[in-house]
């Protein structure tokens, strides 16, 4: 069963949803780059519930429900053990919450890459349970006969270089790539082949500038950069890292707010009003007429 329906604002805790916008497209996402240049960069951030979507809508270009939901709302240690299910749970609720954005799905490790037609399972079982315009796979050369596979069936790709999470146990870390010639070569490489396999996008993560401004020279697509450069044609950031949710996050990252000290400090006033028997007042109990 399908779970690509709207929220209902009649009952729904999001209510009020914001007024119905003209979805973009992955076609004008891709024609956003034309004759090697953008003129105003993509934005893009992650999203994971309707409500976060909702939030972010109005202001993003592409909402990605990525696969960091295993360490963000999940406390797992890394992307590797999240699931088809998860990302379908969480897609569906994204596309519920969003009118404008592209909503682009994560396929997690071990859902794509044995084979071609495994991933067209995958990815379609996707589109089919959230709704979501297209899919992201990491991985370069290796990955672009599968890319191209996807979008001859009608399945848009964003594709993902560099920084690689769900290679980490191959890495040995989140360090940053393109850091020796054989390595910067091949994430300029793996672009290009992702670019000519039909990928209508691709992220750019945690490479060296130089190569991150090479690799987006060297494609017709647009780059989205994170840990990259400004000079890529779009910039995503998780979203619970840019607002400040967290202690800890990579270098990259530029901290927009501390939401995290906002919860803190008004869950310690609530605890406090609680404890003193402040709340519930008169204005938040029922009395007898």
């Amino acid at each position: 069963m399908s779970t690509t329906f709207q929220l209902d604002t009649a009952t729904s805790r999001a209510n009020p949803t914001p007024s119905p916008m003209k979805r973009l497209t992955v076609p004008k996402i891709r024609a956003h780059k034309t004759g090697g240049t953008t003129a105003e960069p993509l934005v893009m951030l992650t999203a994971y519930t309707a409500r976060q979507a909702q939030l972010l809508d109005a202001h993003c270009d592409i909402l990605l429900v990525g696969d960091s939901l295993g360490q963000v709302i999940y406390g797992l240690p890394s992307t590797v053990p999240v699931t088809l299910e998860m990302m379908a749970n969480h897609g569906a609720a994204v596309v519920r919450g969003s009118y404008h954005a592209v909503v682009v799905v994560d396929m997690p490790f071990g859902s794509y890459e044995a084979s071609k037609e495994k991933a067209f399972e995958s990815a379609s079982w996707l589109l089919k349970q959230t709704g979501a315009a297209a899919v992201k796979l990491e991985g370069g050369a290796a990955m672009a006969e599968t890319v191209a596979f996807l979008n001859q069936r009608g399945i848009p790709v964003m594709g993902h270089v560099g920084l690689t999470p769900q290679a980490v146990n191959v890495l040995g870390g989140y360090m940053a790539r393109g850091r020796s010639d054989a390595e910067a070569d091949k994430i300029v490489s793996d672009a290009k082949s992702l670019d000519e396999a039909g990928a209508f996008a691709i992220v750019v993560e945690g490479v060296v500038e130089p190569i991150a401004i090479a690799a987006t020279e060297a494609v017709s697509c647009p780059t989205i950069g994170i840990g990259a450069s400004a000079r890529c044609d779009g910039q995503v950031l998780v979203t619970d890292d840019m607002l400040g949710m967290f202690d800890r996050v990579p270098r990259f990252v530029k901290q927009y707010e501390d939401i995290a000290g906002v919860i803190e400090r008004t869950v310690e006033r609530y605890a406090s009003e609680v404890r003193s028997r402040a709340f519930p007042g008169p204005e938040q109990t029922y009395q007898p007429k």
